[in-house]
């Protein structure tokens, strides 16, 4: 009777620790008990993606195969199935290599290579040709490589060539809807194929990137009959006998979009965090909802020891607003600093007087200046205190251009930068279900940047509920101002938002980076000039 053990290593990678991620994987390997067969890791796990333009580099080529030497030669017990960069003959592949007794049975090189949205494959990497099928203790498997089971012709060519079982190796990046894309993907495959499929992805933050792991396992029938927890690591023990799954991990528990998000978010965080060298993050709390959820998904994050928020009033501060701010510090536990602005507000109108003498109380230049007056301060101390300064804006915000350059988009990193007004609403009151942390005051006051006397948000924006449903046609959905009017919104709302949001684009360039959890963000995703003239 044919059985096959496979380990499946859904783990979070660090881009360029090409010796600590050969290390960690040797060690899976150790832990490994005698019975199991083969140990599968994810998409370019040695160097972890996307390496980027650090492909570029002769030595890092020179690494990567001196750490492939050393784990082909640890393969004495199990076999390993590991994805790593290849360059041969001056061009350079994508490719998964499985290692067993020391030497390598196959080298598999990807074939379709994204180069859309968030992806530049095709900037590194040539297309392979090869066929990833190899016999293996009694099995046909049939190997590929992300893309590659998104297309029809791989899979095709593997299943008519005989392949007994579709191992794919993944970096899928998350975003609010592609794990339902995905499990369509592999039912539909599975079925067609006629082929169990076992789907491997990596887990973790990377820049704007988010991996939410949630590797799959699904029969020849197109049932999902195992799948691996979200945003989290885990390593699970599949048995594969006469082309059925006898055992596997259990299943983890289904999260809403809005639980997914948040967790997302959470994650971001605290790899971008963790990876970059940092041990505490600092933000402004204003007692608004952007930087109380922003300040709930740090402390979750990173706990509250490392976690600074600041408390910075002016003269347009309410009361309510450092009510709401000391309730939510004290429900989190942690410190809050209440620094006022009025005297520097102050010194920067006295030293400018010559040249706005005559500029009117509650002007831009008067609201900038309160915003970078705040963003110094938070600079200071964060360079102070070796700390990560945390920006609190929302994409509904980023899009139109209602924030300050240098004031409240100082920072290294800005949690909510892909997360639509309405949606931090949504996120908030996910979170408090988990336990009140934001106060209810929060979450029941008009937005208000308090910038300028009695000022709401709905003084210069239209009403968030209209704004982000425009905004996730026009920016996430990318159509076009005249598709828009015909879906029915007024041509002087639309004209004007369109207006905003190309008009901001140089304001944008200049954002801190932020998490990617919609199928369009603000950075890879959607690549417009600054300078253009569009009719």
């Amino acid at each position: 009777m044919r059985r096959l053990t496979i380990t499946v290593a859904q783990l979070n990678w660090y881009v360029g620790a090409i010796e600590s991620n050969a290390a960690r994987m040797l060690a899976v390997m150790q832990q490994q008990p005698p019975t199991v067969d083969l140990l599968l890791f994810s998409e370019l796990a040695l160097t972890g993606y996307p390496p980027e333009d650090l492909l570029f580099c002769d030595d890092f080529h020179r690494r990567c195969q001196q750490q492939l030497q050393q784990l082909a030669a640890a393969t004495q017990q199990v076999a390993l199935l590991v994805g790593h960069p290849w360059l041969v003959e001056g061009r350079l592949f994508n490719a998964v290599s499985l290692f067993w007794k020391g030497e390598c049975l196959i080298r598999y090189y990807k074939q379709c290579l994204p180069n859309c949205g968030v992806f530049d494959e095709l900037r590194y990497f040539t297309p392979g040709s090869n066929n990833g099928l190899i016999d293996f203790k009694g099995y046909r498997l049939g190997l590929l490589i992300c893309e590659d089971l998104w297309e029809e012709a791989p899979l095709e060519a593997l299943t008519a060539a005989g392949a007994e079982l579709i191992v794919s190796i993944h970096a899928s990046p998350y975003d609010r809807y592609k794990p339902r894309q995905r499990r369509r993907l592999l039912a539909r495959q599975a079925r067609q194929s006629a082929r169990p499929i076992i789907y491997v992805n990596q887990v973790g933050g990377q820049d704007e990137l988010l991996f939410d792991g949630q590797s799959l396992v699904y029969t020849a029938q197109g049932e999902c009959c195992y799948r691996f927890c979200q945003f989290k690591e885990q390593i699970a023990t599949l048995c594969f006998q006469e082309q059925q799954f006898t055992a596997g991990p259990p299943a983890s528990r289904a999260l809403s979009l809005t639980a997914q998000c948040y967790q997302a978010l959470v994650l971001a965080l605290r790899d971008y965090v963790t990876k970059n060298g940092f041990r505490r993050v600092l933000l402004g709390l204003s007692g608004g909802i952007d930087s109380a959820l922003t300040l709930a998904i740090a402390v979750d994050a990173l706990g509250s020891e490392q976690v600074q928020p600041l408390f910075l009033p002016s003269p347009y501060t309410s009361a309510l607003s450092g009510q709401v701010a000391r309730q939510q510090a004290a429900t989190l536990s942690v410190n809050l600093l209440e620094l006022p602005i009025t005297p520097v507000m102050q010194a920067f109108t006295q030293q400018l007087q010559p040249y706005i003498a005559h500029d009117k109380t509650g002007s831009v230049t008067q609201q900038n200046i309160q915003a970078r007056c705040r963003g110094t301060l938070l600079m200071a101390l964060a360079n102070e205190q070796n700390a990560l300064l945390l920006t609190t804006g929302n994409k509904s915000e980023l899009a139109v251009g209602y924030m300050t350059l240098y004031g409240d988009m100082a920072g290294a990193f800005a949690v909510l930068k892909d997360v639509l007004k309405t949606r931090v609403y949504q996120l908030a009151h996910y979170r408090n279900q988990l336990s009140s942390v934001i106060p209810l005051a929060v979450l029941e006051r008009l937005p208000t940047a308090e910038l300028a006397p009695n000022q709401c948000d709905q003084d210069s924006l239209p009403p968030y509920p209209i704004l982000d449903a425009l905004l996730r046609c026009y920016i996430e959905q990318n159509q076009s101002p005249n598709a828009l009017i015909a879906a029915g919104f007024a041509e002087t709302l639309v004209r004007q938002v369109v207006r905003l949001v190309d008009n901001s684009e140089y304001k944008r360039r200049q954002a801190p980076l932020g998490p990617r959890v919609t199928s369009r963000c603000f950075g890879k995703d959607r690549r417009y000039p600054v300078t253009y003239s569009w009719a």
